[in-house]
């Protein structure tokens, strides 16, 4: 039989309103933050809430062969694990240049969530599903709550439009948002499950607009660290402190050694990476589809500039060059409770952002090598970094993958596909790409403009995600006729 993707998308559809919509909703009410964000998050339950609930969804679909499992190792957040054997007339035998095993499709999400966040416009929450046309606001929705769904439902849609499909799993994971922590674990204990995996598709990336499919070529790297700055035993008077330095000034010091203040680059040179031509040519063609200029995707007050000039710079600075962002500090007390103190000492949260080639263990050490030499005042200065996690770099696309995508999008959205790096991090795909480099990897997503993931007003982009899910069972189909 043959593809037919009207049938897909008309199943897409149908489950997308009968019963996904609904089920997210609850999702979104059950607060399962990231063990980051909630130490206490088996006793509070939220997390087994939140499986349970996916669980018992999937299990209500009618998927012949399908097994389902939370698996669960001891201390780690919990995994759902779905399998789905291979259908279709005479499915292909793995590629040579796989692993022995059962070639398979190996399909990835998460379903922790970050923190609350301030400033939620009135009539939204976190917590609190709304929906608004093709919006679907509450945290967790579109990261990555929707991915489950998708992943399952494009399963359905290949099998219900005649098409094939290899064997298929679903690994929903809990610590994403942490940066999975108890990932790797998880990875070893079911390698000998996974079999040869030869395609990862992954649900939890962005879009440039809701209009085509995007595909993410690469993600940056991270370093999550912490910088310390101790010079008093205790606070005193700061009026009645002459000779003392305030230890936020030297902070702001240290900082400027790692990047300068005025145009916000970092002027270490261990954190920059060549681009490759092929990505700064993906860049430009998708400034071009995007359009407009840098302000149009930033909530800027009335007055204020971006960075970057044209939408070319911004696309460059979010995806391939290194940033600071000060996320966090201890020490400082609110405003309104600020005395009139020369304070001990003050922390700040540092996130760092790197080029998808660079080393993040080693850069970690080359930043803390520079901000720990010679303090200032001889002030105690500590450098902890708490996570550092490198990025990824996708293969090149084998030409049944490009075409696939390209027809996807055609008949799903409408415009061609596009492809685009990606800011964020999502350590599973370097994982994955070292543990399988001979699979192909299609990395897309639901993070558009306006849908602030992780910020007040988080929204998933309904008819996206559920166009989506149509173009993953062409992928699909596609993959198993390679």
């Amino acid at each position: 039989m043959t593809f037919d993707a009207g049938i897909a998308a008309s199943l897409a559809k149908q489950a997308w309103a009968g019963s996904i919509v609904p089920t997210l909703q609850s999702y979104i009410s059950i607060p399962n933050e990231s063990p980051a964000f909630d130490p206490e998050w088996q006793a509070n339950g939220h997390m087994d809430r939140a499986i349970d609930l996916l669980h018992e969804w999937c299990a209500s679909r009618a998927i012949e062969g399908m097994t389902i499992e939370q698996v669960r190792l001891p201390g780690l957040t919990p995994v759902l694990l779905i399998d789905v054997p291979a259908v279709g007339p005479d499915p292909p035998k793995a590629s040579p240049a796989l692993d022995a095993g059962t070639d398979t499709v190996l399909l990835y999400g998460h379903l922790d969530k970050q923190p609350p966040m301030e400033g939620w416009r009135d009539g939204l929450g976190p917590w609190t599903p709304v929906r608004d046309g093709d919006r679907l606001y509450g945290r967790g929705g579109a990261d990555d709550g929707y991915a489950v769904f998708a992943a399952l439902t494009a399963i359905e849609a290949v099998r219900a439009a005649g098409g094939s499909h290899q064997r298929c799993v679903v690994l929903i994971e809990g610590s994403e948002e942490s940066g999975s922590p108890d990932l790797p674990a998880y990875v070893e204990h079911l390698a000998p499950r996974l079999g040869a995996v030869s395609l990862v598709i992954t649900l939890d990336s962005g879009c440039p607009d809701y209009e085509r499919l995007w595909l993410t070529t690469s993600l940056r790297g991270l370093i999550d660290a912490e910088l310390h700055v101790d010079i008093l035993e205790v606070g005193v008077h700061s009026g009645m402190s002459g000779g003392a330095a305030d230890s936020f000034r030297i902070a702001r010091t240290l900082l400027s050694r790692v990047e300068d203040e005025h145009t916000g680059r970092i002027v270490i040179d261990e954190l920059w990476a060549t681009i490759p031509e092929e990505r700064l040519t993906q860049i430009e063609a998708a400034a071009d589809t995007v359009g407009g200029s840098p302000a149009d995707d930033l909530p800027l007050v009335p007055g204020a500039r971006p960075m970057a000039d044209t939408v070319a710079d911004l696309l460059r600075q979010r995806t391939w060059e290194p940033s600071l962002t000060v996320i966090g500090a201890s020490g400082l007390p609110d405003i309104a409770k600020a005395g009139n103190v020369l304070r001990a000492g003050t922390a700040l949260a540092l996130s760092f952002r790197l080029p998808p080639t660079i080393d993040a263990k080693a850069a970690a050490a080359r930043v803390g090598e520079i901000l720990e030499a010679d303090p200032p005042y001889g002030a105690r200065v500590r450098f902890i970094a708490n996570q550092a996690e490198s990025g990824w770099d996708a293969p090149a696309t084998e030409p049944w993958l490009g075409a696939a995508c390209e027809q996807a999008s055609i008949e799903t959205f409408g415009p061609p596909a596009r492809s685009i790096g990606i800011g964020g991090s999502i350590p599973f795909m370097a994982m994955l790409g070292e543990r399988y480099p001979a699979a192909q990897f299609v990395v897309t997503g639901v993070l558009g403009p306006g849908s602030n993931a992780h910020g007040p007003n988080e929204f998933l982009h309904l008819t996206c995600a559920e166009h989506i899910t149509s173009a993953m069972a062409r992928v699909l189909d596609a993959h198993a006729h390679r």
